[in-house]
């Protein structure tokens, strides 16, 4: 029973995890130590984000059946608990159970494939269960064996990213590539090694996707564009390398990898990553059943350093390029936490271009670039600062007759580092319809939508 109470107890201020801070191992929060030092331990985290979106619909937009130009909607788009430790020298487990993208109408596909009414109590579920081995560790240097349902991944930095230290208000998801169609939000099914060794950080890791007929809606019909594949599935095999030019970043957790540190290190980044599968994905020529590999790879630079460590002034900036090749004439929607759920001019070829959605995913390649800007410490006094942000996505893919091009501008307020942070953000989006030349899309307009994201994390 003391032992329980002193948990209970323990910790009342932020805690070093990947949904918030990636900070060295020291602070106090909520964590049980295990031995004296405190270099075995168990910690508890928890971080929520909600979403008041006021967002301009794609053309033809429905909502329940009714067409809506513009909607309003308020919902969850992470809610996140966090139980992780390092229970001897050389073992480390980490857990992370949760939702997310819960609005009005996230329960409504279940009406369409199911053919009965929605059930709006959405499952939680884990997004990460790892058992981590350390075989070796000199200073800083270190080699580490893993494996689980884990987020580790070769593609880059952002298709791992620590949801509650990011610079914008959302993540890249297209760098998330696969998400939710041969995997689990992300998380796939493998084994991994990863360490530090100088300045070169690496991860490695084979995967074992999930069959896209278990994503919990309807498989893409095989036709002349290329689609996940429901046969002869394959392992997929990562790799990731990042240079640490000044300070090496917090290894802590699996995968996650920091958004920003908000000046607390001098960090500056060369990465290289991929991911390969054979025969990811299948489509149709003439009579003949044709299998794509999938190869997905990146360069990018990463700078988050002080400028001013009196006033506390920092500058965070990230540069990448991502060669996207799914197979043939491969193109996906996606709409973040989608406010509509259908429409009435739908576009040949593609589906799920309702509400706030945009060809995302393609095959092609993207440029993507952010930028943002701490002011000093105390800006408003005992109500914490500011840090305007700004970034770039253009999707340059086979189908699209005009590259994507998506922007973002957005202000933070951190009232308490990431602990306690309000967002406002701006996004502009291309909207596209069936083009003249049969298979792709021409533009037709942008459209814009404007968020307020509060988030705490504890």
């Amino acid at each position: 029973m003391k032992k329980i109470l002193s948990l209970m107890l323990l910790g009342t201020s932020a805690v070093t995890e990947p949904v918030m801070s990636q900070n060295d191992n020291k602070r106090n929060d909520i964590r049980y130590n295990l031995n004296e030092s405190g270099s075995h331990y168990v910690k508890f985290t928890f971080t929520n984000q909600v979403w008041l979106r006021l967002n301009d619909n794609n053309p033809g937009t429905t909502v329940l059946s009714d067409g809506q130009t513009n909607t309003f909607d308020i919902g969850l788009r992470r809610t996140r608990m966090q139980l992780f430790g390092q229970l001897t020298d050389r073992i480390f487990f980490y857990t992370q159970f949760g939702m997310n993208n819960f609005n009005k109408v996230s329960a409504f596909p279940a009406y369409n494939t199911a053919g009965t009414p929605s059930q709006r109590k959405i499952a939680a579920f884990f997004h990460d269960a790892v058992g981590e081995y350390e075989v070796q560790r000199k200073g800083s240097n270190f080699i580490r064996f893993g494996g689980g349902l884990t987020i580790v991944s070769g593609f880059s930095r952002f298709s791992q990213p620590s949801i509650g230290t990011i610079m914008t208000m959302d993540v890249p998801v297209f760098a998330q590539a696969t998400v939710d169609q041969t995997d689990q939000f992300s998380r796939k099914l493998t084994i991994y090694s990863r360490g530090q060794i100088g300045k070169l950080n690496y991860r490695v890791g084979v995967s074992d996707p999930f069959p896209v007929e278990t994503s919990g809606s309807t498989p893409a019909a095989l036709n002349q564009n290329a689609v996940f594949s429901q046969r002869k599935n394959s392992k997929q095999f990562q790799g990731l390398l990042i240079y640490n030019i000044f300070d090496t970043e917090d290894n802590t957790t699996p995968g996650y990898m920091t958004g920003t540190y908000l000046g607390k290190r001098k960090v500056l980044n060369i990465e290289a990553g991929i991911t390969s599968q054979k025969n990811a994905t299948w489509r149709k020529e003439s009579v003949d059943t044709l299998y794509s590999n999938m190869t997905l790879w990146s360069v990018a630079a990463y700078l988050d350093m002080p400028l001013n460590v009196e006033k506390g002034t920092a500058l965070s900036a990230y540069l990448g390029y991502f060669g996207t090749d799914y197979g043939k004439g491969y193109l996906r929607y996606n709409g973040i936490m989608n406010p509509a759920t259908g429409t009435t001019q739908p576009i040949v070829g593609v589906g799920g271009t309702h509400g706030n959605a945009y060809p995302m995913f393609g095959t092609g390649n993207v440029i993507y670039a952010q930028a943002g800007y701490k002011l000093k410490e105390g800006l408003l006094g005992d109500q914490g600062t500011l840090m305007p942000y700004a970034s770039l996505q253009r999707g340059d893919y086979d189908r699209l007759q005009d590259a994507a091009n998506v922007y973002n501008l957005g202000i933070n307020w951190l009232m308490k580092g990431h602990n306690g942070k309000l967002s406002l953000n701006y996004e502009n989006r291309p909207v596209y319809k069936t083009a003249s030349v049969a298979n792709e899309l021409a533009k037709d307009g942008r459209r814009g939508s404007w968020t307020l994201q509060y988030q705490i994390s504890i």
